[in-house]
């Protein structure tokens, strides 16, 4: 299989655009033919959209890509004093799609902390206030009960969370990353310090703890997600590392025991980070899935 070469970083950041979110900056970025399915990209904790960046040629051949760094992450305002939440975040994805004039239907490909803002938006759609057209998940916190966070993630949400905060760097990202990326497939030198300096800018460190009471919203939320998963036509799917200890092939059993007719694909060896540690198995099940979906549209409605 060909090797997607990404983006980097610096070519990354040039091609971004701002915008306000109530008093704050965000990054954004889109792709791809105005015209095209419009995609909207979510990233995860403690990363940014850059962690799309393998993807992100690839899949704009055939969609309208949407994203952005999150309130809280990557080149977007990074508040000390706020009260970050994943509602919010949610708020801040359709004041993006508001921004950009886009009322389609719309597909959602979500990793980690991303996978529960796209859970909520699957709530929102049931509730009549987002029309999704599908929706994937890659490795991340679907329910509380198999959310296994590494010890520094328990720590920031300690009382001891603002100085290890403080603390964290690009070491103690690698010490982390190794844990739960797969063993044959760590980030390079390169990007790990492309991650890092998304995490670093604004002072990033220094919002950790505040960032990761996104465990208690995953709790909090779980009845109103998880029905909502149970509950929706929306076309899902999951695409998972098997080998990560945070979310493995342990959520991927849970999802199967909770979802009618589950869709999954393990993939073997692989860790938390399966866009980066196999874009291009990432892309090929991604595209299969929507090849799937325009099957069945067709055996439906003449094409």
């Amino acid at each position: 299989m060909t090797a997607l070469p990404g983006i980097a970083l610096d070519a990354w950041r040039a091609q971004g655009h701002e915008l306000r979110f109530g008093p704050h900056a965000i990054r954004y970025w889109t792709a791809g033919e105005a015209a095209a399915e419009p995609l909207l990209l979510i990233h995860g904790f403690p990363t940014a959209s850059w962690d799309w960046h393998r993807l992100w040629q690839p899949l704009a051949q055939q969609y309208r890509l949407i994203a952005c760094d999150m309130l809280g992450f990557g080149y977007s305002a990074k508040p000390r004093g706020h009260a970050y939440s994943l509602l919010e975040q949610a708020d801040l994805q359709q004041a993006l799609l508001a921004h950009l004039g886009e009322t389609r239907r719309l597909h959602v490909l979500a990793h980690d902390y991303g996978d529960s803002v796209a859970q909520e938006l699957l709530a929102r759609h049931q509730d009549g206030r987002i029309q999704l057209a599908s929706c994937v998940f890659l490795n991340g916190g679907l329910f509380p009960e198999t959310h296994y966070p590494v010890l520094t993630q328990k720590l920031l949400l300690g009382p001891l969370g603002p100085l290890l905060g403080r603390l964290f760097s690009r070491r103690t990202l690698a010490q982390n990353f190794a844990k739960v990326f797969g063993p044959h497939t760590p980030p390079s030198e390169a990007e790990l310090d492309a991650f890092w300096a998304l995490i670093a800018h604004n002072d990033g460190p220094k919002v950790m703890h505040r960032l990761i009471r996104y465990i208690l919203d995953r709790r909090a939320n779980r009845a109103r997600w998880v029905a909502a998963m149970q509950e929706t036509t929306v076309p899902m799917r999951v695409i998972d590392g098997a080998v990560d200890p945070i979310s493995g092939a342990h959520m991927v059993a849970r999802y199967r025991e909770l979802i009618e007719q589950p869709d999954t694909v393990l993939l073997d060896g692989i860790g938390h980070y399966p866009q980066t540690e196999a874009p291009e198995l990432v892309l090929a099940h991604y595209l299969e899935f929507h090849q799937r979906l325009e099957t069945a549209a067709c055996s439906a409605a003449p094409c």
